[in-house]
């Protein structure tokens, strides 16, 4: 029983990739070049060359398959050209939707976010049916991912055999664009984060979220969500573990709001001036601050038994990893974790 795996190059991707292989799976995975796809031929995976772009690459990557995990998606929160993100996750998913109906796949776990789900400004954990619209998505992630979402759930309509898991907040190592969360680690252990925001998300062991893939092919039932999560932690408190863990101190001044959105507004202009330069501080990311992105997540728990490892291990993972592999300044071995 072969499996596709798209987006294998990305974070979640990998260790999805990797885990389906220790389950015993033969895994091969769709990648854009082979140069991006040394640490997957490394693990055993066998990879294909192609896009999701690009429908005809696709049936060939699938021929043979009777799973599919589609994690391939274009995650920033700041793009200068929305176009392209709009071309991944829309049209990528549909393109990748077709072509596994065209090969009569048998399952196929779609990869969404819990950015599609409500977030709430008062800290109240939200499920997979607290209601939301398309007006409560937040920047062009969260929007070309709502939009891919519909898509996905008109297809079960029409009987494709799909499963929606919507991972939370991932950690852990191998982190290695790094995502936006990996960025904010990386900054907080090289000193570049002062202050914080009053805001909180729902962390998770990667290691985790990538299981939450493999029991959602096994338990989970076709046409169902399930919010791939752990723990609800404040800005905050995240930074207070990660000072525990590497003995820097935590950020003490919590800003307002409103001064931050403007420097973001700022920041984001100069990148629209100087060319090849991403912001430091993106508008979208501090506009999904006023919100917390807290949730219940004991329905993927209870049905198809997620595992809850400590949040505190996989940051512990996340720092190691950071560091040994050079994201981190001036650290040596043996100093901290």
């Amino acid at each position: 029983m072969k499996v596709l795996v798209t987006g294998a190059t990305g974070f979640v991707g990998y260790h999805v990739a990797k885990l389906l292989l220790e389950k015993g799976l033969p895994v091969r995975a769709l990648v854009r070049s082979k140069e991006s796809a040394v640490s997957l031929r490394r693990l055993g995976v066998e990879t294909v060359t192609g896009d999701v772009r690009d429908f005809g690459s696709l049936t060939r990557a699938l021929k043979g398959c009777s799973q599919l995990y589609h994690l391939a998606a274009d995650y920033r929160l700041w793009v200068p050209d929305p176009e392209v993100m709009y071309a991944i996750n829309v049209k990528g998913t549909r393109n990748i939707i077709n072509a596994a109906l065209a090969r009569d796949v048998e399952r196929i776990i779609y990869t969404s976010t819990v950015g599609t789900l409500a977030a709430s400004a008062e800290g109240i954990p939200a499920d997979e049916n607290t209601p939301v619209s398309f007006g409560d998505m937040v920047g062009h992630y969260k929007r070309s991912k709502y939009i891919a979402e519909r898509e996905v759930c008109a297809s079960i309509e029409r009987g494709v055999p799909v499963v929606v898991v919507h991972p939370s907040t991932p950690v852990g190592p191998m982190d290695r664009k790094p995502t936006p969360t990996g960025r904010m680690i990386v900054d907080f252990l090289n000193g570049r984060i002062p202050a914080y925001l009053d805001t909180g998300l729902n962390f998770i062991d990667v290691e985790d979220v990538a299981a939450g893939h493999w029991l959602a092919a096994r338990y989970g039932e076709v046409g169902r969500k399930y919010i791939l999560g752990n723990r609800n932690i404040t800005l905050r408190d995240f930074f207070g573990i990660l000072a525990r863990l590497t003995g820097r101190k935590p950020p003490a001044v919590r800003l307002p709001y409103l001064p931050v959105l403007c420097a973001a507004f700022v920041d984001e202009a100069l990148s629209g001036i100087l060319r090849g330069r991403h912001p430091r501080i993106p508008v979208t990311g501090v506009r999904m601050a006023r919100k917390y992105m807290f949730f219940d997540c004991s329905r993927a728990v209870k049905e198809i038994h997620l595992p809850q490892s400590p949040v505190e291990n996989a940051l512990e993972k996340a720092v190691r990893w950071f560091r040994e592999n050079g994201y981190a300044e001036g650290w040596k071995e043996g100093t901290h974790v």
